[in-house]
């Protein structure tokens, strides 16, 4: 069944990924009852989630629920048990799986990217024994709504190419924030298999840091639907940074 106001996409191995939108609560502070109440209805198995700082640390998840409150932007597992959590309001939540029952998530912001965090996360799957990995991309920020510095747009650019490069409506510089974690799993191998499409900031059904400053965040979950459940009680750190 699908939840609420949840995109959902079906991932190698018999992963699945969900990402939620306001429809599907606010996960902005995991110790909030509600918030508990809502993961149980998104994903019910132990979540794992982060203190995300906009890196390159990934956890290596060894068992359900294990790494809560650990400060890095993706987790990495192959227990058919746990549920990997990332909590964005612009920046894109990637979903990871493979053949071999290996799953990852990231939290994908310009300087996570930047800093190799979509890389670091495919290549800890592979050292846990996958291999072809394939990816969905969440919600996220559109190009004509994310204006961008010309120096930080270049530096990207260098990285990843000249397709990250666009214009917002104004005709501004502008990052393609899709295009960038695109180039990012091609980099280490990874393809791209599922997309939502869907932008934060123009979707009254998402929450955007950049159109509203909402403090409200939207969870995507990486799992493996159809395992026993566990409702979960108290849940990692409130995220300290507002720009996800």
């Amino acid at each position: 069944m699908t939840p609420s106001g949840a995109w959902v996409a079906s991932l190698p191995g018999g992963a699945e990924m969900r990402a939620g939108s306001r429809l599907s609560g606010d996960f902005s502070d995991p110790l909030a009852p509600a918030s508990a109440r809502s993961q149980c209805l998104l994903a019910d198995a132990p979540w794992t989630w982060l203190d995300q700082v906009h890196g390159n640390q990934v956890v290596v998840v060894d068992q359900p629920g294990a790494c809560r409150g650990a400060q890095a932007d993706a987790a990495v597992t192959r227990c058919t048990r746990a549920a990997l959590a990332v909590r964005t309001a612009d920046c894109a939540p990637v979903g990871l799986a493979s053949r071999e029952g290996v799953i990852g998530a990231v939290h994908a912001g310009w300087r996570g990217l930047m800093a190799g965090v979509v890389e670091a996360a495919v290549a800890a799957m592979r050292s846990l024994g996958a291999g072809e990995v394939s990816a969905a991309l969440g919600p996220c920020i559109a190009p004509h709504a994310y204006r961008f510095s010309r120096a930080d747009l270049e530096q990207v650019a260098e990285r990843y190419g000249r397709g990250v490069v666009a214009a917002d409506d104004a005709g501004y510089p502008a990052l393609d924030l899709r295009a960038a974690v695109g180039a990012a799993l091609s980099a280490c191998g990874a393809t791209l298999v599922a997309d939502a499409r869907a932008c934060t900031h123009c979707s009254g059904d998402h929450w955007s840091w950049r159109a509203n400053r909402d403090t409200g965040r939207q969870a995507s979950v990486v799992w493996f639907p159809g395992q026993c459940g566990t409702t979960v009680g108290t849940i990692g750190p409130v995220d300290r940074d507002r720009g996800v």
